[in-house]
């Protein structure tokens, strides 16, 4: 048998950057699942393909398999196969797993939360700036995910519904914007192999600096970590170093020297927009880790640089918001797009830079 999976990553689902970092990824589909391939003996008995691989993979319940199975997860020659079916001698079996659970002790807390959207399979939280997702090293409590355990805990028992947060992706401590979170594991399935095939609909804001060229482009880079230091992440726009990394841009509006732009990702990588848009040279304004914390375009003037002084205390960290998510639901198989107005720091920082652009020269 042999089991390939990614590196598990910061949020627990793709390349943690730093242990007690305070972000650790935008998001990370391939990093959601535990990848197995079994090859069956020759002489293996005709039996359930739930038995065999509950029997076959350790710390995996039936149950579980049989969920991977319904969330089309589970392939014996390239084709899906229901939990039901008997695998015969020389299958090739292909199995994707939701990554399991970190096993952090998840502390219920009572923290505020801004719940957009909930029923029995998932929830959609508004994540606030600097919120931490889920615990690591550095960051046990406080985080969204015991916020969660909290919530869950509060709600009357429903069939199907475990009441446990289920990391489908993250977003950094510092960025704002929306998240999904199963409820059961169907949930969970199912909405990560929607990141996994990049049919999630995932749109971001950022400020960013300088003016670009066009008015919308695609940048495409591998992203690995970078070798001078580990805990930044860097593009490597040749060869097969990194992993693939795709990010469709729009501009907004254009103020002189910084610019507002529409973020789509294709992938989900560590930093992913924070990094591209550095490649490029249009660093996120204030991002204190890709160079965004000083003034990068711009005139050398006492006042300018007061003015630029003024907006970093407006908005203390970088100007990145994840405004929409749109998925199928995992078990209405209706399409479902939540949308989330830009928090007060970054409006107020556009808002200064629009009237700035205006005024004369």
């Amino acid at each position: 048998m042999r089991n390939d999976f990614d590196d598990v990553t910061e949020d627990g689902l793709e390349d943690a950057i730093d242990d007690s970092a305070e972000d650790i990824s935008e998001d990370s589909p391939e990093a959601l699942f535990l990848h197995h391939t079994l090859v069956v003996d020759p002489g293996q008995d005709l039996l359930r393909i739930d038995k065999f691989l509950f029997n076959r993979i350790p710390k995996v319940s039936r149950n579980r398999v049989q969920q991977s199975a319904d969330a089309g997860l589970v392939k014996v020659n390239d084709r899906e196969v229901k939990s039901s079916y008997r695998i015969k001698p020389g299958d090739v079996i292909t199995l994707e797993l939701p990554h399991p659970k970190s096993e952090y002790n998840l502390n219920p807390e009572n923290i505020p939360l801004n719940i957009v959207y909930e029923d029995e399979q998932l929830v959609i939280v508004d994540k606030p700036a600097g919120m931490v997702v889920h615990p690591a090293v550095g960051n046990y409590s406080g985080t969204l995910i015991n916020g969660l355990v909290y919530h869950f805990n509060q709600l009357p028992k429903t069939p199907g519904a475990e009441h446990r947060p289920g990391l489908i992706h993250r977003i950094d401590k510092n960025t704002s914007g929306l998240l999904v979170v199963g409820k059961t594991e169907l949930a969970m399935a199912r909405l990560a192999k929607q990141f996994f095939d990049h049919t999630i609909e995932r749109r971001y804001i950022a400020l960013v600096w300088g003016v670009p060229d066009k008015d919308s482009g695609t940048i495409t880079g591998n992203l690995a970590r970078d070798p001078r230091n580990r805990k930044l992440i860097a593009v490597f726009p040749e060869g097969d170093h990194g992993k693939h990394a795709v990010t469709h841009y729009k501009v907004l509006e254009r103020f002189n020297y910084t610019s507002l732009l529409e973020c789509r990702l294709e992938t989900g990588r560590t930093h992913q927009i924070r990094v591209h848009m550095k490649y490029i040279g249009h660093p996120l304004f204030n991002d204190d880790t890709y160079g965004g914390d000083r003034i990068v375009k711009g005139t050398v003037h006492t006042k300018y640089k007061q003015f630029v002084e003024n907006c970093f205390a407006l908005c203390p960290r970088q100007a990145l918001h994840a405004r929409s998510l749109g998925f199928v639901h995992p078990t209405t198989n209706r399409f479902m797009l939540f949308e989330s107005p830009l928090p007060p720091d970054i409006e107020s920082v556009v808002a200064k830079w629009r009237e700035y652009s205006l005024k004369p020269k």
